[in-house]
Formats: C-alpha cells, sequence, structure tokens
C-alpha cells in the first residue's frame, strides 16, 4: 500500500474539521464601523472595504489586518480519462510543468519569482516519475516552504471515469489530508494569505463533472475546450461528462469526488479546507481551482467565508460554480491559465485593502467637518 493512503485516517479528518469556527460578528461589526469612519465617503471604496471587514472577521482583529506574506500551493496529477481523447496536451505536460514550477519559469512562476511569493509545489498523483533530485519529502526546510516538489504521490495518475471510478474513497481522503497538511505547512512558514492552483492534463474534464454535479447545471453547460479541443472531442468530452454525473449520483460528496477523481482536485479541497481550520485567508484561482473550492463547501460549507475569488475564468462552468459558492470574483482579464496565475494579482488588490484599512485616517483626523453625511447615515443611503 502506498504510505499516504496509510494517512487515510476520515476520523482524523472529522476532527480537523470540527476546528473550523465562524467569522469574528463583532470584529466585523467593528471594522465596518471604522470604514464608515474614515476621510472618504461611506461604502466608496466598494469591494475593497469588503474585503477589509470580511478580513477583520477572519483574524478577529479590526484593523492591522496584513497579507504581506503570501504563498501559492500547486496541487499536480495525471487523470486517466485522458484515455477518452478529452485532452489536446500529452501528459508529458504535467510532469515537466511541475518541475518548472520550481524553476520559476512558468505563467505563475514568473509572478511569483518577480512578487517574491514562496511555491509549495506538490506532486500527489503524477503520472510520470519525477527526477529524485528535484524531490523532496519535507514541506519546510528549516521554516521556510520548499524549494523543490514534494512527494506526496497517492498513484500514478488516477483511474479512467468514463470506465470507473478515479479514486476509491481512502485515496480521496488521502488527497484531502495532504491538502491539510498543506495548510499547516504554510501557517508554520508564517503566511498570511495564501492562493490554490494546480497542474495536470485532463483535470477540466473532472472539474466539469464536479460543477456539473454540485450545481445542477448540464454538461453542455459547464464543459469547455480545456487546453484545446476540435468539436469532435469536445462533443466526447461533453457525454463523458454527462454519463458520469448520471452514474455518480451518490448523496456523500467525497464519494462523489472520488469517482470523477482528480488527485490534485481532492487535495486542493483540501487546502482550501485547511485555511478555514487554520484561519487564513485564501484565494481561489480559475475553473480547476473553483471545482476544488465547490467541493470543499460541500464537504463543509463554512469553508466559504474565507475564500475570495480571484479572476472570471473563461472557461464555460465557472459562472455557475462562483455563483453557488456566492463569492464573486474579483478581476476579468480574459484569463484561462491555471497554475493560481490569478492569485498574486489578487494578493495585490487585497493588500490595497487591507491598506485603506489601517492607512486612512478618520474624518476627524483629516479635520473634515462630516455634518452634511449625517442624513445620509440616517437614512441608510450610501
Amino acid at each position: 500500500m502506498n504510505k499516504w493512503i496509510c494517512c487515510a485516517d476520515e476520523s482524523m479528518l472529522r476532527e480537523r474539521l470540527s476546528e473550523i469556527k465562524p467569522l469574528d460578528e463583532q470584529a466585523m461589526k467593528d471594522a465596518k464601523e471604522r470604514q464608515d469612519y474614515r476621510l472618504k465617503v461611506p461604502t466608496s471604496l466598494g469591494r475593497l472595504e469588503e474585503m477589509s471587514i470580511r478580513l477583520a472577521g477572519i483574524t478577529g482583529k479590526v484593523y492591522g489586518n496584513m497579507v504581506d506574506k503570501q504563498a501559492l500551493v500547486l496541487m499536480c496529477a495525471d487523470n486517466g480519462v485522458v484515455e477518452e481523447g478529452v485532452a489536446s496536451a500529452p501528459q508529458t505536460v504535467t510532469l515537466m510543468q511541475t518541475i518548472n514550477f520550481t524553476k520559476r519559469i512558468t505563467g505563475v512562476g514568473a509572478q511569483a519569482k518577480y512578487f517574491g511569493i514562496d511555491i509549495l509545489d506538490i506532486d500527489v498523483g503524477v503520472r510520470l516519475p519525477i527526477p529524485a533530485d528535484t524531490l523532496a519529502e519535507d514541506m519546510l526546510v528549516d521554516g521556510m516552504i520548499q524549494r523543490l516538489v514534494v512527494d506526496r504521490r497517492i498513484a500514478d495518475g488516477s483511474r479512467n471515469l468514463a470506465k470507473e471510478p478515479a479514486l476509491t474513497r481512502n485515496e480521496a481522503i488521502a488527497a484531502i489530508m495532504t491538502g491539510l497538511e498543506a495548510a499547516d505547512a504554510v501557517r508554520d512558514a508564517g503566511k498570511n494569505i495564501y492562493g490554490v492552483g494546480e497542474m495536470g492534463i485532463g483535470n477540466s474534464t473532472t472539474a466539469a463533472c464536479i460543477i456539473s454535479s454540485f450545481t445542477g447545471m448540464s454538461a453542455e453547460e459547464v464543459v469547455g475546450r480545456g487546453g484545446g479541443l476540435n468539436d469532435e472531442s469536445l462533443s466526447k468530452k461533453c457525454k463523458i461528462v454527462a454519463d458520469a454525473v448520471s452514474k455518480y449520483d451518490m448523496p456523500d460528496p467525497i464519494d462523489r469526488a472520488a469517482a470523477f477523481g482528480g488527485y490534485d482536485i481532492c487535495a486542493m479541497a483540501g487546502a482550501f479546507l485547511g485555511a478555514a481550520i487554520n484561519r487564513i485567508p485564501v484565494v481561489v484561482d480559475g475553473y480547476i481551482s473553483i471545482s476544488a473550492a465547490l467541493l470543499a463547501a460541500e464537504i463543509d460549507p463554512r469553508v466559504k467565508d474565507f475564500m475570495f475569488t480571484s479572476h472570471f475564468s473563461q472557461e464555460p462552468g465557472y459562472k455557475a460554480a462562483v455563483r453557488k459558492l456566492g463569492i464573486r470574483p474579483m478581476f476579468d482579464l480574459e484569463m484561462k491559465l491555471g497554475e493560481a496565475s490569478g492569485c498574486p494579482i489578487a494578493f495585490k488588490i487585497m493588500e490595497a485593502s487591507c491598506a485603506v484599512m489601517n492607512e486612512m485616517k478618520s474624518l476627524e483626523e483629516g479635520q473634515i467637518d462630516a455634518e452634511y453625511l449625517d442624513e445620509l447615515r440616517e437614512k441608510s443611503l450610501f
């Protein structure tokens, strides 16, 4: 048995989930009041104000919150459904990009290098072997995030969901527990925010299954071309998703996720759950990431309070997933790369949110007579 399957302790997972507590409502109320009396018309900074108020609920601190110590958690795995011709790229791409993350030469890697963001790069099920000199077992080294690929490989890719359940329940739980471990590592490294992304050829099919299953949207409404498919392959992909969603309609979300697969998606869901357990804000990336966020919310709905969505993904189905979560994306740059490539940009927006809460002075300190706002306040006209 793979040593990471031995870590699939369901009772431990339930015990960890019991640690999730709701947002601090008093801190949020006080943060809202503080924002209302800064040197501006109340609510005039829109969602920047909303973010700062939710951060107060996460940390329990009205102001002084920071999101300057940043990390990216990348879960890498292959998907057996590629046997059906639903991906345009070969699985060698999963292998090479997993390695390339450590070199900071990918789309998200370049941003991470420029902004000084750490990457926790984890193999949870890459099919092809990663060179030994690129692998490490520990997530942290001397209290800092590992610069090599962390070995948490549960299997050499998932099974083909078109023919059989992609993962066993134990395998899915092992992947979720890996996500929790990653969240703990981020916390122990002293980070105050992180984003969750992935690499895995074929994972837009598994993500489409999850989104369709948990939103009730049809396969045609959630399936896209992924990395690039012709019309024939797209039609086949739609049928595979529709058949899987119909066949694997189990009540338990972990059972459903296991059937659809994605060691990467299950591990990402664990990373989201770990953010709620550790009370750290976490950023959702694009299509694959939001499918994992959706899974995490099905496992424990309280996780949604700790999530911030980055960019609006161009992949069909994203809109349905984000609507179900009830968390609006911050921006739309027509991105569709994945890899957590939207997260560094989101971090900067959230830094701006912290700046206006922490650094902006009050109306009184700015010598502004705010009596003209009194009637507007009384009538809630902002």
